[in-house]
């Protein structure tokens, strides 16, 4: 179908495809003070706007909002030409608490309250 199309035709449809996806996608990359809207994610990484970070490498954390969802550290792998994919080298679950040193009993007290 692409064959009967001419470049420009072709370049509005991904250019509408794209704005379509970053309406649509609440996750977003942050990699320093910069941040970047995700087209789209899957196990092994996510996609992203090729004009807006075909630089990024490195160390960056995954939002899904407000909620911090991964810290990972990632490598360009593939550019088709609109978008840039990225594939995690480390992907690290964010959590809201540090980790326990010592393993704690399923029935120990929550808090202690007192007079």
């Amino acid at each position: 179908m692409s064959a009967y199309l001419s470049k420009e035709v072709r370049e509005g449809l991904e250019m509408a495809r794209k704005a379509s996806l970053k309406k649509q996608s609440r996750l977003r990359v942050q990699a320093g003070d910069e941040t970047f809207r995700v087209l789209r994610m899957w196990d092994g990484g996510f996609a992203l706007d090729r004009d807006d970070a075909d630089h990024l490498r490195g160390l960056v954390d995954l939002y899904d909002g407000a909620k911090h969802l991964y810290q990972a550290l990632i490598v360009a792998s593939e550019d088709d030409g609109h978008e840039m994919q990225f594939e995690y080298k480390r992907s690290t679950v964010a959590t809201d608490k540090a980790p326990l040193d010592y393993d704690r009993p399923d029935d120990a007290p929550i808090a202690l309250l007192t007079r």
